[in-house]
């Protein structure tokens, strides 16, 4: 599943490009020396392919491409919720607090599967996961209900999906706690259980006062 970069091409033909410009050489000096050269390049480029490689595993990936839609969501709801007049200021800021959060996030999980040389979409093998498979997603029957609600209602069905989202997010992260081998990604799988349960405590006592 570990996909390798394509470096040992490079570097390698950086090395010949390199020793070619040695004219003063003699034939049988420069092609020992590219012998060398290129061996020292492939072996160096191998050892450190297979550390990055070993830094992460088939969890890693998978928490990072099945959260980054999950956030796309949320950030997705954030704006319809943002879009429409008459939300309460605290549920407003909460919207606004989610994007703020999630943002980074989604960044910073593209980095690692480009880093990774994987895919940012599940491909098969993941156990049988798709999108519509992972916790507290919503339909577009659902983001649909959201966009066509107004003021205290749009609101309060806001918080709600929202909850059932974060709980969801939360599940995913902790599989990530338990399963994961990057370490990075293991502390953001940590922040967002943290971050996502404090948000959760916080609608559920906005939902109270709606």
């Amino acid at each position: 599943m570990i996909r390798k970069p394509k470096l040992v091409t490079a570097v390698a033909a950086a090395a010949l490009l390199a020793l070619s410009a040695c004219t003063n050489d003699s034939d049988d000096t420069t092609a020992e020396a590219t012998t060398s050269v290129i061996s020292s390049a492939v072996e160096s480029t191998t050892t450190a392919t297979s550390s990055a490689a070993a830094e992460h595993s088939e969890a890693d990936v998978m928490f990072a491409q099945m959260m980054m839609p999950h956030h796309q969501q949320a950030i997705e709801m954030s704006d319809i919720i943002l879009a429409k007049d008459g939300i309460p200021e605290d549920v407003t800021t909460l919207a606004e607090d989610i994007k703020n959060a999630q943002g980074p996030e989604i960044q910073q999980l593209t980095e690692w599967l480009d880093q990774w040389g994987e895919p940012t979409e599940p491909q098969g093998g993941h156990g049988g996961h798709n999108m519509a498979e992972m916790d507290g997603m919503l339909s577009a029957d659902e983001l649909q209900q959201l966009s066509d609600a107004e003021g205290t209602d749009a609101a309060r069905l806001f918080l709600e999906q929202m909850i059932a989202h974060h709980e969801g997010a939360i599940t995913m992260a902790e599989d990530e706690v338990e399963n994961g081998s990057f370490q990075p990604a293991v502390d953001l799988a940590q922040t967002i259980i943290d971050t996502q349960q404090q948000e959760i405590d916080t609608m559920r006592d906005l939902l109270n006062s709606l």
